[in-house]
């Protein structure tokens, strides 16, 4: 009896184990069904993991945060601490995970600095993320709720370090002096500036990677409903189709100086100067800087110079001002008087040189150390009390930062951004600022091309001031501005042989020469090169002999003056061809011309697409006549904005570079 009473109970305890199991498998498909993929097992099996919704899977949080910037895994953001609660953070962390950056004086040291701290286990960074905005140990993170407090970006991990590089196939882009830059692998989430996902039910499932990237890496799901290339540009997203290509940096001296330039192909996206246009009338409704975290005299000065320039008196004839070379001639000369009486800008003293405030003042670079000189003599704009700036300057040299910092062969530079990383930990924890707005009333201009991957995140909601100023590289309308690439020859006498020939006198209809760099100079030269045609003076190095012109009597001779981009968009020949009064013929897809917010390209510059280069005489040829002398009318006119004075002057290049930074400040003002 109790044999047959066992037998019994094994059978249902069977039954009741298949029933169990069923119900499980029943419970995981529905949710399959019903939830997004990826979310399934975590939110059976993970109790500490924060999710997120969507399609979302961030799992790595990238920056850093003022008064903490370290390493969350497996860590439940917490909200409504105070700074005095931020170790409470650090005590609930795994022993592997390591903290980086704790604001001591050390960290002002390059060696400090450059060498940073990596945990041992996995090292991560929270991006512009203060105490004030973890939630409760109790409460998952949403997308929505993630975004809306970090200002509706979606953050980015560098997913390569120093054992990566042999994993990935090398792709360098360099600049005209040979220098190169660092990509990185981004599968990206487009976002809407509230801070919503943009995706629907129908976005493809996350992409994968291979699992020796996978600790690494920031995965994002793409929509594939985003109608139009201009909103995933808007948005600061890369446009739908384009390929995840990793690019691993390559040493300056390398394969430009050995001749062997990296295979390049023309990227398929390409964005025109009218669609510029337009994406830059729509951040003015589409983009806002973060919310400040408390409120400040400073944010109502700034509401009250927004609504005067929003309501400008017309201007009917300034005679300092052609009003053709401006998109709106009476917004920009109330905003540029309003910056002269109120722009207050405090410049951190933190930082040793030569990273830090020490300019460079000559070559392709000098814009940006002839700013840093200039702003710190100002006695007009220059504040040492905080509490009353309207901006703060970041005073680093992107150029000495590569000099100083980079390690030739190392294909990384990742030692270069842990160097930016650790000064904003000593400036976060230090003063109480760059916490206020996570760093949007804060501004850099930077002229190397490695700027914009090395501040694209850590550095992700300032004002950035940037030469390469390349809309598929991350530039955000409305936010960044594009800084003019200077070619300063002799520092004692930034104006020596300005001017050019008048256009009557002008006997060259384009010229061009220059280092073939890139994929686009050798096709150029293909086409137009070795005097095939005497119209089109198109040469690699200009031919040096007896009795022929030099590189600036062709500018100064020449109706256009050929700007072809080489590894990256910007080329300082945009800017010397209106030193040298000859019309800039600007090739170069993407590039956002210098003082794009204020300045009406279109009336004194000719944009030829790449793919026009056959074309290129026919379209010179087709310009009348007429308009050619009104474009070399505007060249003249608008050249005093691209002048560097020993003495600032009036519109000169510093007060136009400032003022790009304040215009796009108080545009864009988001107040408490």
């Amino acid at each position: 009896m109790d044999h047959k009473y066992r037998s019994i109970l094994k059978v249902e305890t069977r039954k009741l184990l298949w029933l169990l199991a069923i119900s499980v498998a029943a419970i995981l498909l529905v949710q399959y069904i019903e939830l997004p993929h990826g979310n399934v097992l975590s939110l059976v099996f993970s109790a500490n993991k924060a999710s997120f919704s969507g399609d979302d899977v961030v799992k790595n949080l990238g920056g850093p945060s003022p008064s903490v910037a370290g390493a969350l895994d497996n860590v439940i953001l917490t909200k409504d601490l105070g700074p005095s609660n931020v170790p409470s953070i650090q005590e609930n962390l795994d022993d592997n995970i390591s903290f980086k950056g704790n604001g001591s004086k050390s960290m002002l040291s390059n060696e400090t600095l450059s060498k940073g701290t990596v945990g041992s286990n996995i090292s991560l960074e929270v991006d512009d993320y203060s105490a004030e905005d973890y939630v409760s140990k109790n409460e998952i993170i949403t997308v929505d709720k993630f975004n809306q407090s970090v200002g509706g970006y979606a953050i980015e991990e560098d997913v390569l370090d120093e054992h990566d590089v042999d994993l990935i196939p090398s792709q360098i882009n360099a600049t005209d002096d040979g220098d190169s830059s660092l990509g990185k692998v981004d599968v990206a989430v487009p976002m809407d500036h509230s801070g919503s996902s943009l995706n629907s039910s129908s976005s493809p499932a996350s992409t994968t990677l291979p699992s020796v990237l996978s600790q690494n890496i920031t995965l994002k799901t793409a929509n594939n409903n985003i109608t139009s290339h201009l909103e995933s540009v808007l948005l600061n997203t890369p446009p739908l189709g384009k390929e995840l290509t990793p690019d691993v940096m390559k040493d300056q001296n390398s394969s430009a100086a050995q001749g062997k330039e990296r295979p390049q192909t023309p990227a398929p996206a390409v964005i025109t100067i009218s669609e510029m246009n337009q994406l830059l009338e729509q951040s003015l409704s589409a983009y806002r800087s973060m919310k400040p975290r408390w409120s400040s005299k400073v944010d109502q000065e700034l509401m009250s110079a927004k609504l005067k320039i929003l309501n400008s008196p017309v201007v009917t004839n300034d005679p300092a001002l052609y009003a053709p070379l401006y998109r709106n001639i009476s917004m920009f000369k109330r905003s540029y008087e309003i910056m002269e009486e109120m722009l207050r800008v405090y410049i951190y003293k933190e930082g040793e040189k030569p990273i830090l405030h020490q300019p460079v003042l000559k070559g392709i670079y000098a814009s940006e150390g002839w700013f840093m000189k200039q702003v710190k003599a100002s006695k007009k704009f220059v504040t040492k009390d905080a509490r009353k700036a309207h901006l703060f300057y970041l005073p680093f040299s992107s150029r000495m930062l590569e000099e100083t910092l980079y390690v030739p062969n190392s294909h990384s530079h990742r030692n270069l951004v842990r160097f930016l990383q650790g000064y904003l930990d000593l400036i976060g924890a230090k003063y109480p600022f760059w916490n206020r707005t996570a760093g949007a009333d804060h501004f850099l201009v930077a002229c190397h091309d490695w700027a914009p991957g090395e501040t694209k995140r850590i550095m992700a909601r300032c004002i950035r001031s940037l030469c390469n100023s390349d809309v598929k590289e991350g530039f955000v309308f409305g936010k960044d501005a594009s800084l003019p690439e200077t070619f300063v020859r002799n520092p004692r006498k930034p104006l020596q042989e300005l001017g050019g020939k008048s256009p009557s006198k002008r006997s060259i209809l384009a010229f061009f020469a220059g280092n073939m760099h890139g994929y686009l100079r050798p096709l150029l030269l293909q086409h137009w090169g070795n005097n095939r045609d005497p119209d089109m003076r198109i040469f690699g190095h200009l031919p040096k002999s007896k009795g022929t012109m030099n590189y600036v009597q062709h500018m100064k001779s020449s109706k256009y003056c050929i700007c072809a981009k080489g590894y990256e968009v910007n080329s300082p020949r945009v800017v010397e061809a209106i030193f040298y009064e000859c019309v800039p013929v600007i090739i170069s897809d993407n590039f956002v011309p210098p003082f794009f917010e204020v300045l009406n390209w279109e009336s004194f510059a000719v944009f030829v697409l790449e793919k026009d280069i056959p074309n290129l005489k026919s379209i010179l040829l087709s310009i009348p006549e007429k308009r050619y002398w009104e474009m070399q009318m505007g060249v003249r006119k608008v050249q005093q904005h691209f002048l560097w004075h020993s003495r600032p002057a009036r519109y000169d290049i510093f007060h136009m570079i400032l003022h790009s930074v304040w215009y796009n400040r108080v545009l864009h003002v988001n107040p408490r």
